[in-house]
């Protein structure tokens, strides 16, 4: 009966062990038609793009794409090249994969599929410094080039009620407090690097600032109840951030006052790119993609047909590219 407890418990060990062993992502002639999340460009000489299922899809054209292998099948949300060899993917299981030979190949750094909480973020201030960041203030930060990344819990990007109410929750019963604070900060989606200053946006309304790279936050006056997406900094120098049921804000003054900038859309709007010296796009769900000609202060709706959401964008050789629903699309626009 021992024995037999045993091998039992030995063979639940192993499925337990093999749970924790990703699998690569399968190789198909479609992944670059399939749901693809974010999209960078290296010098105007390839782009990478990730998504669904750990697909990473490497380009120098529309015309010529490869899928590249990926070592797991979490899906991916988000890729940075610091350079023309060295990036960085991050996304569900809280992966954060590396490549030092310009996106051909992957190498895990981190996989943890056990926290069931997905990484939205990453960026590299250099080749040595990162931070990637996610779902339920997930926030990790390597200093040596992801050889480890050491997790931070930041209070700070915390409401003064949360705040409050943990205090008095922690000296009622602190595993409940402990339980309540793993999960009660809200999910970060984007990180923005813009020279000294890193911008911080997420749920519920969530716009910070750091002039350390993240290691202090100051939470900036909630403008929205709603989640930011995407945050920049336009080509005439103000900060441009979009969000949820077509929400836009814009400021010329570095974070106050905001002003609410007219879309007349509802759909979610995902990513903000910069074209020319005076072009901006926005890139939303049900097709939704808008121009503006004046920093932001207005915009036009050139939806696309199909209604494909679009996720991420790049201008590439004077092209906008995407990264949608329905894979890498070439998208027509007035030059």
């Amino acid at each position: 009966m021992i024995k037999i407890l045993v091998t039992v418990f030995l063979l639940l060990s192993v499925v337990a062990h093999s749970e924790q062993v990703p699998k690569p992502a399968i190789m198909s002639s479609m992944a670059a038609d399939k749901l693809l999340l974010d999209i960078t460009a290296v010098d105007n000489e390839f782009f990478v793009a990730v998504g669904d299922r750990g697909h990473i899809i490497r380009g120098d054209s529309i015309d010529n794409l490869q899928q590249v292998p990926s070592p797991v099948q979490s899906t991916l949300t988000a890729v940075v090249m610091v350079n023309q060899s060295i990036g960085w993917a991050v996304g569900h299981d809280s992966v954060i994969l590396h490549t030092a030979d310009g996106g051909k190949s992957w190498k895990i750094q981190q996989y943890l599929p056990g926290q069931q909480k997905p990484l939205m973020d990453v960026v590299f201030k250099n080749e040595q410094e990162g931070v990637a960041i996610g779902s339920y203030g997930l926030f990790y930060r390597t200093t040596n080039a992801g050889k480890s990344w050491q997790r931070e819990y930041h209070i700070s990007l915390l409401s003064d009620e949360d705040k409050e109410y943990l205090n008095e929750l922690k000296q009622e019963d602190e595993q409940a407090y402990l339980d309540e604070r793993a999960n009660i900060l809200p999910h970060f989606n984007r990180i923005y690097l813009d020279g000294r200053t890193t911008y911080l946006v997420g749920e519920l309304g969530l716009m910070a600032k750091s002039n350390d790279f993240g290691k202090t936050w100051q939470r900036l006056e909630k403008i929205y109840q709603g989640s930011f997406y995407d945050i920049i900094r336009t080509q005439q120098g103000n900060l441009l951030s979009v969000g949820l049921r077509g929400n836009i804000f814009r400021t010329q003054q570095n974070g106050a006052p905001w002003q609410y900038t007219k879309s007349g859309e509802t759909a979610l709007l995902n990513d903000i790119v910069l074209a020319d010296e005076n072009t901006i796009y926005i890139l939303g769900n049900n097709g939704v993609l808008l121009e503006s000609q004046d920093d932001g202060v207005s915009f036009t709706n050139n939806a696309q047909i199909d209604g494909k959401a679009m996720l991420a964008g790049i201008m590439f050789k004077n092209e906008l590219i995407v990264a949608s629903e329905v894979g890498i699309k070439l998208i027509q626009v007035s030059k």
